[in-house]
């Protein structure tokens, strides 16, 4: 029986720190070694951490995750190992670097997968598409491979390529399989998003039966910026059924063990037999080490179950969340709760991936702030073990309002006064904020943030925003979520059944402003995320003016998102990256 044993680190690098990353791709190496692993593969750019941006026109920065690598490779020993890098190839600019002068030479730089073993470089294969949508800029930076190699690792036939190759139902898989592949290991940085999780493994069951061999999905996890990536490596067998499944949003190293003898011959029928193959890939054969019997630990495979939807959301804000601040250097935090119920989730999901007590909450009443805000605030702080501190902000507004006494003589209280309530707030976060080192959690949700129902300098203060890819039905649901979590609801239920209120004057709702959150979500989604238009968000069965109001909001309101911080994705299409738009812009559908 010739026999792999495969062994796929789903590890958390970080962007830019190539000694971590290095550190930690090693110490995986010599647990994939103890559990007598053949081969042990890491994720996209692992060495660097995924995505790198214009870190990659650095020489200096190429040239030191090149000498990371090589301290990989001095370490392979008698383990095969397959660790993302970027390969730089030939002299002079590449890409949009800079712009060659004519005659130039024209170096190329790859989003490569290093093949070591035996302290030596085997090969290294150049990922062939390179996605350029949604949050991806990939051909900003890297050209294309050219070769599809098969390594014979332990006797087996191995195709080792990266992550957007094997979405396509013809491919560097197909090529690597006409010649004689019988397991796919890919390599991934592939974002989570709801739901993707199960998209993913349709997709990798389809492409391991219609090509009738093992794949081994090997993906990172924790959280980069506004990504989060949620690990789910995966192998599945050439009947596309599942044979092991790795935890979400965890690291860890997913052990297999896979028969060979279970793969036939490569098929000859359909899109194989058709596909003229050569056009996507050459094939190249590298022998890395013969079959080989020898003494190893047993293994069981692990199939880890995946949260249910409103768990993975809600673990992935607190993974996001934790990670911003654990890789930009930050231990605490600071909130502005005022006993609504986006503050009371932001806290939670603070407290839970920093723990209670590196948390400290400020509540900020004015003369509008009801006493049930006070009350629910006050608990939220105590169920979830937040320091709460007190700073009204009456006096400070009437300061405001009288230094604006004469410039603001004859005119009418109205969104102005109510925007400084907010942006005193902001203010005194960001005090606290520079004073003790905290970082500001801004507790803005999606439809917020989509319609401009959110003061710049005030409310959007903060460096990172925790629920800014949220949308507001959905935070009440997380909420209801977090309550079933510890054996006892930390958020009161009269936080999350009161009418939603920003209590900047008297009697506010903020249907005063926008439609109903149940009419406004569904056209949010329909609009920022799947760019319906007017007339077909209309036959969906929504009203003309919700619809035509929504648009409106949603439109005259780039200006304030492009000021706004970072948040987690958790939806397909976020504002961000996923979604680029002028803020000049005169186009209004109708």
């Amino acid at each position: 029986m010739r026999q792999l044993r495969l062994a796929l680190a789903q590890m958390n690098p970080t962007v830019g720190d190539l000694p971590g990353n290095t550190a930690r791709i090693l110490e995986m190496m010599e647990q994939a070694r103890a559990q007598g692993a053949d081969l042990v593969a890491f994720p996209e750019l692992a060495i660097i951490g995924y995505p790198p941006e214009d870190l990659l026109f650095k020489r200096q920065f190429l040239s030191e995750a090149e000498a990371c690598l090589q301290r990989i490779i001095d370490a392979s020993g008698e383990l095969t190992v397959v660790v993302g890098t970027p390969h730089l190839e030939g002299e002079g600019p590449f890409n949009l670097a800079a712009v060659p002068s004519p005659g130039e030479a024209t170096a190329k730089l790859y989003n490569a997968a290093a093949v070591a073993h035996g302290g030596r470089l085997v090969g290294t294969y150049h990922k062939l598409f390179l996605p350029n949508y949604g949050i991806f800029d990939e051909a900003r930076y890297f050209s294309p491979g050219a070769e599809c190699p098969v390594f014979t690792v332990n006797g087996v036939e191995v195709g080792v390529n990266i992550c957007e190759d094997i979405w396509y139902d013809v491919g560097p898989t197909t090529v690597q399989r006409v010649a004689g592949a019988q397991v796919i290991v890919n390599i991934n940085g592939s974002p989570y998003h709801q739901g993707r999780g199960r998209y993913r493994q349709d997709v990798l069951a389809k492409r391991a039966l219609n090509h009738g061999l093992f794949i081994a999905y090997v993906n990172m996890v924790g959280g980069q910026d506004e990504l989060v990536f949620d690990g789910q490596s995966l192998v599945l067998d050439p009947a596309g059924e599942l044979v092991a499944r790795g935890p979400q949003f965890k690291e860890a190293l997913l052990v297999v063990d896979v028969d060979a003898d279970a793969v036939g011959a490569a098929a000859s029928n359909g899109s194989l037999l058709e596909a003229n193959v050569r056009e996507i890939g050459v094939p190249v054969h590298l022998h890395v080490s013969d079959g080989q019997e020898r003494e190893r630990p047993p293994i069981e495979n692990v199939v880890c179950e995946p949260l249910d939807p409103l768990a993975e959301v809600y673990t992935a804000l607190v993974t996001g969340t934790r990670d911003y601040l654990r890789k930009s250097g930050f231990a605490k935090a600071v909130v502005g709760l005022s006993g609504g119920i986006d503050s009371a989730l932001t806290v939670a999901v603070a407290s839970d991936a920093l723990s209670g007590e590196n948390v400290t909450a400020l509540f900020m009443p004015s003369r509008f702030t009801s006493d049930l805000s006070r009350q629910d605030a006050e608990a939220v702080a105590a169920n979830l073990g937040v320091a709460l501190h007190v700073i009204p902000i009456d006096q400070t507004l009437g300061q405001y309002q009288k230094e604006l006494g004469a410039l603001f003589a004859g005119r009418e209280p109205d969104v102005t006064e109510e925007n400084i309530q907010a942006r005193i707030r902001g203010t005194l976060l960001m005090a606290a904020s520079n004073k003790f080192g905290w970082l500001v959690l801004n507790t803005g949700n999606k439809s917020e943030m989509a319609t401009g129902y959110c003061t710049l300098y005030g409310d959007m203060a903060g460096g990172f925003a925790v629920l800014k890819d949220v949308p507001k039905t959905l935070v009440r649901r997380l909420a209801m979520h977090r309550n079933t979590q510890d054996g006892r609801p930390v958020i009161p239920e009269s936080t999350i059944s009161r009418a939603p209120t920003a209590e900047l004057r008297p009697e506010q709702r903020d249907e005063d402003s926008l439609p109903p959150y149940e009419v406004l979500d569904p056209i949010l989604e329909a609009y920022v995320e799947d760019d319906a238009s007017v007339e077909e968000m209309i036959g969906d069965g929504h009203t003309v003016d919700a619809v035509l109001r929504t648009v409106r909001l949603v439109d005259q309101s780039e200006y304030k998102r492009r000021q706004a911080p970072p948040g987690v994705k958790i939806t397909h299409r976020a504002f961000g990256r996923d979604r680029r738009l002028p803020i000049v812009n005169r186009f209004q559908p109708t």
